[in-house]
């Protein structure tokens, strides 16, 4: 049963093809999306990490940024004013992970960002993409027109086998590495893809016009290497992954280095460096860079079978709660029960044991390094 009024959800451009294809369809960020198939979320997840699994990733946000000047490069410096990361030195067919930051340091939302020749393309949050359209507006107009693009679909293709499919489909697209991407055509139908996604495999992304993406679908759910799969498991293949999920390991009071994603901030944006500062909450971010962070994000490994969810509370001797669970499940790969937390940093020191509350009974983790799964990425 929905939890809010049917009518006021949103759908996909693959809708229809979903319910043909038995998906189980729940609320998602203001859309009905399919959680999974008949199969289930655990053989989805593991026919992704063996072959090849199609999601529908059409809630996701998606703009062009583009430049009043006619200079992709201006583009990049305006963008540089509100995420710490170097955009400037993304070059034409690169893409870049990157955060919206407050003035605390905190992350408004975390994006992937292309550079498309003339242009940048922005795939944001579903649940943020309107504020972050309204955030993009109200700081960059004058250097940039903000583009929304709700009549494109989004597909992601995921698994070791994506490239040989693509080699099929679309051979160019077979020899891209892992974020890079631009314009090509799939079956005859014309998109724009990166070689990325969100399960630590390999894998493409791609943007297409909504009228044809049912059609785009269709063509790959053919292949014998690809089947359909959920928002189940593509939770549980980040998970695996050590990847953060916004609004559950990553919010508005958490920042980029309490979440462990300093490696995401490069050293032209870090103090002292050529382009340093600049951004929302830049002096926090500069602050816990030099000292560090009092809480850190962790990847916890239950010694016990019982898994930990969400929300849980990380206690100590005394039953205080000490850190809290953000995301938790038993990886169907990796056959444990797994997590993510926010431990002080004197506990976030890989092989520590620490216990969470579940149902008022402490069961025994251990902090251990991410991903859980190792990331399969093909850089060439």
């Amino acid at each position: 049963m929905l939890a809010r009024d049917e009518s006021s959800l949103k759908r996909t451009p693959l809708h229809a093809l979903h319910v043909a294809r038995g998906g189980k369809m729940v609320p998602f960020a203001g859309y009905e999306m399919p959680v999974q198939y008949p199969a289930g979320v655990l053989k989805e997840h593991l026919h992704t990490r063996a072959s090849a699994g199609l999601f529908d990733v059409s809630h996701m946000g998606q703009l062009a940024l583009r430049p009043k000047s006619g200079r992709v490069a201006d583009a990049a410096r305006a963008l540089e004013r509100l995420v710490p990361q170097d955009i400037v030195a993304v070059a034409p067919g690169r893409q870049r992970y990157a955060q919206f930051t407050n003035e605390d340091g905190g992350i408004l939302d975390d994006l992937m960002v292309a550079n498309f020749g003339d242009h940048l393309f922005l795939v944001v949050n579903a649940a943020c993409k309107e504020a972050d359209t309204t955030h993009l507006r109200a700081h960059l107009s004058t250097r940039c027109l903000i583009e929304p693009l709700p009549e494109r679909a989004l597909l992601a293709l995921q698994g070791p086998k994506a490239a040989a499919v693509m080699q099929r489909l679309a051979p160019e697209l077979a020899k891209i590495t892992f974020m890079t991407g631009g314009e090509a055509t799939i079956h005859g139908v014309a998109c724009f893809a990166t070689r990325s996604g969100y399960t630590g495999e390999d894998g493409f992304e791609i943007s297409v016009a909504a009228a044809e993406a049912e059609d785009l679908a269709r063509a790959l759910l053919a292949e014998p290497e690809v089947r359909p799969a959920g928002l189940g498991s593509r939770d549980t293949l980040r998970l695996e992954a050590g990847l953060c999920l916004y609004g559950h390991d990553i919010d508005t009071t958490t920042t980029p280095v309490e979440a462990g994603l300093t490696w995401a901030i490069q050293k032209v944006r870090r103090p002292g460096g050529e382009r340093a500062g600049g951004y929302p909450g830049a002096e926090a971010i500069a602050g816990q860079l030099a000292d560090g962070a009092k809480v850190k994000r962790v990847g916890l490994v239950g010694l016990e079978r019982v898994p930990v969810r969400e929300g849980a509370h990380i206690v100590d001797e005394a039953g205080s709660a000490i850190g809290r669970v953000t995301s938790g499940t038993v990886g169907p790969s990796v056959g444990q029960p797994i997590a993510m937390a926010y431990l002080p940093a004197a506990l976030a020191v890989p092989g520590t044991v620490v216990h969470a509350d579940v149902r008022g009974k402490r069961q025994p983790l251990r902090v251990s390094p991410m991903p859980f799964a190792p990331h399969r990425y093909f850089r060439g």
